[in-house]
């Protein structure tokens, strides 16, 4: 028989805080959303520093494949850890490194450190959901990953002028890797008391044969394919959003993107709890239409009131789309495979994020305007919309 360790209870203390360990892996990625300005202050050539700011999820991407299988709820905790003081060392590097040789390798190191610990808290975090209220409680994980977006960048800004560069605050997040330590230990047997609840199935490493099968689920893989496509669309409105807006000349980019976090906040907040009481698969649905109909017209918006109304209707679409997903993901999946396949849409992110500046900047490149990336943005909703609408005549195949 399957124990849950929050079998009936969503916010015990062991998920709120891992929910808090990971805001402190997100701050550690947030906080270089300065790291192109940085480098040109430390003399970088110009030609390497788009590369060397995507090296960090590329090598996410990369590495993630190969970590997920390797990881399982019985060594979950003691990668945490090390993750953790791993991070603190990467972090405080930044001080030193000034070279591209240098920043090449720290850059990777960052983005494997970054990998493990954010797949190994995942792999421990989702047996502190309770099945029926996954909505919520991806609602809560995604709000533990987006508040560091809101509070990192103007709380930077606040402090650069007290300090010698950019390199001080990158090496200051490492303060809160040692209280994510402090916490974690912290947390040691509480955690061990739990797991030793759970089936000997659900602590183990997946063996081939289930991965296998796993993936033979085409609901399950559908799901996946939605994910990524979501995070293709999500990622050219973060990396191109800047540059519609100085096309259009409407509105200022700073302002669309507080209004959009504010609201994708509001929702998973205030929803997460509704989210579970709605029908998931039609919700997904209608925000996945007003997600098509938002890219698409942002490219055509001529006044200011249009544009910042569309960064509300984007902040509440991808705001309850998202966690709806991941939500779904961990209701089609086993109870042993359900960290693995959260991890998944991890994979995901890293590959929207990493495929979606090459394939736009190609575009550009090659002369089309950015209201074409975001028509294409626009369809690859609507492909995930078409594939959602599809799922209904494959689940009795599954």
């Amino acid at each position: 028989m399957t124990v849950n360790p929050a079998a009936s209870r969503l916010f015990t203390f062991e998920f709120l805080a891992m929910c808090l360990v990971i805001t402190t892996a997100f701050c550690n990625v947030s906080v270089f959303y300065s790291f192109y300005y940085y480098l040109g202050a430390i003399d970088i050539p110009v030609a390497w520093r788009g590369f060397l700011v995507g090296l960090e999820p590329m090598a996410a991407f990369a590495l993630r494949l190969f970590v997920m299988p390797w990881l399982h709820v019985r060594n979950a905790y003691g990668i945490i850890m090390v993750s953790l003081i791993l991070l603190i060392a990467v972090s405080c590097s930044y001080l030193f490194v000034t070279t591209v040789t240098g920043m090449i390798v720290l850059r990777v190191i960052h983005g494997a450190v970054f990998v493990l610990l954010t797949s190994a808290l995942i792999s421990l975090m989702v047996n502190f959901i309770p099945p029926d209220k996954s909505g919520q409680g991806f609602s809560a994980l995604a709000v533990a990953t987006m508040v560091p977006y809101a509070v990192i960048p103007p709380l930077t800004e606040a402090l650069l002028p007290h300090l010698r560069n950019e390199a001080d605050i990158y090496a200051g997040v490492s303060i809160l890797s040692v209280a994510a330590i402090l916490l974690m230990m912290a947390l040691r047997r509480r955690i061990g008391n739990a797991l030793e609840g759970l089936d000997t199935v659900l602590v183990r490493r997946p063996d081939v044969s289930e991965l296998r099968d796993n993936f033979r689920q085409r609901t399950l893989v559908i799901l996946l394919i939605s994910v990524l496509l979501i995070y293709l669309a999500h990622a050219t409105l973060f990396y191109f959003m800047k540059n519609l807006s100085l096309q259009t000349g409407v509105g200022n980019v700073g302002v669309f993107f507080t209004i959009s976090m504010m609201m994708m906040i509001a929702v998973r907040v205030f929803g997460g709890v509704v989210f579970d009481k709605l029908n998931k698969p039609r919700l997904i649905m209608i925000v996945l239409v007003m997600l098509i109909a938002c890219l698409a017209m942002l490219p055509n918006v001529v006044t200011l009131s249009n544009y910042y109304l569309l960064a509300a209707v984007y902040g509440v679409s991808i705001g309850v789309a998202l966690p709806i997903l991941n939500a779904l993901i961990f209701s089609a999946s086993l109870p042993a495979l359900r960290g693995l396949n959260t991890n998944m849409t991890l994979f995901a992110m890293d590959a929207g994020y990493f495929i979606t500046p090459y394939l736009g900047g190609m575009l550009v490149t090659l002369g089309e305007t950015f209201d074409i990336l975001f028509y294409l943005a626009a369809l690859f909703v609507l492909i995930c919309l078409s594939l959602i609408m599809a799922i209904r005549h494959f689940q009795k195949g599954d």
